[in-house]
């Protein structure tokens, strides 16, 4: 079983909120979404694709990892739907980062885009899940050093998201949770502003609760001008 906790916020510079996000102990289920498309598409491609998911999945007769990349699947297919029927919504799209604790503290991740999944392992912060994006499939493949990279025009640039590819691409990993570790789940709202040191050290603080350590997270990213919605959720072994 799993202890959880998630937060969301708006940020310093945007008025509404495209991100989402599900804590539903019941299936062992936390999920992640960014929206992209505009106010109104943004929001509902990352609303649309948390429930659809948790849908699919309240109705598996499975909850395994297979189970969930197929819930991954279907989530993409409602996407793309909708946003066909609806001029409104066209070019609408969202990350996802889903977990499944498909047995006692062992944990299928499915990712989408460029929302991540963190471990912290005996203090140590590492990412788990790698992005979809230019950077990271393309720019690191043609050999550009970090500082290129950090400043390229494309860095921003996504090469999958949920609703924008029939043909949609899900990366899998999994992960078993010991005592005392962190899975972090978050929105490039914090892992693009606040520095990977930055985030181990609030996740180390002692005797801090798993709400304290979102309020604190959030609190740094807000620090730092926080121009994009900032969502983190924390999941830990009870």
């Amino acid at each position: 079983m799993l202890e959880a906790y998630g937060i969301s916020d708006p940020g310093k510079v945007r008025a509404d909120n495209q991100d989402a996000f599900r804590i539903i102990p019941e299936l062992g289920l936390y999920l992640l979404a960014d929206g992209m498309g505009g106010a109104r598409g943004g929001e509902r491609a990352s609303q649309l694709t948390v429930e659809c998911v948790a849908t699919n999945l309240r109705e598996s007769s499975t909850r395994d990892a297979a189970a969930l990349l197929h819930a991954v699947e279907e989530a993409n297919d409602r996407v793309l739907n909708e946003a066909s029927q609806n001029p409104n919504l066209e070019g609408m799209g969202t990350t996802l980062v889903a977990a499944l604790e498909t047995s006692d503290h062992d944990v299928a991740i499915a990712s989408v885009g460029d929302s991540r999944a963190y471990l912290l392992d005996n203090g140590a912060l590492r990412a788990i899940t790698e992005d979809q994006t230019w950077i990271q499939d393309v720019g690191k493949q043609l050999g550009l050093d970090a500082a290129t990279l950090r400043s390229h025009p494309m860095r921003h640039v996504l090469t999958m998201a949920v609703g924008v590819s029939r043909n949609i691409r899900i990366r899998y990993y999994a992960v078993t949770l010991k005592p005392r570790d962190l899975l972090l789940l978050s929105s490039d709202g914090l892992h693009g502003i606040v520095d990977d040191s930055r985030i181990e050290a609030i996740l180390n603080t002692p005797k801090a609760t798993l709400a304290d350590m979102c309020r604190h997270l959030v609190t740094a990213a807000n620090y730092a001008g926080a121009p994009d919605n900032v969502t983190v959720l924390l999941l830990r072994p009870v």
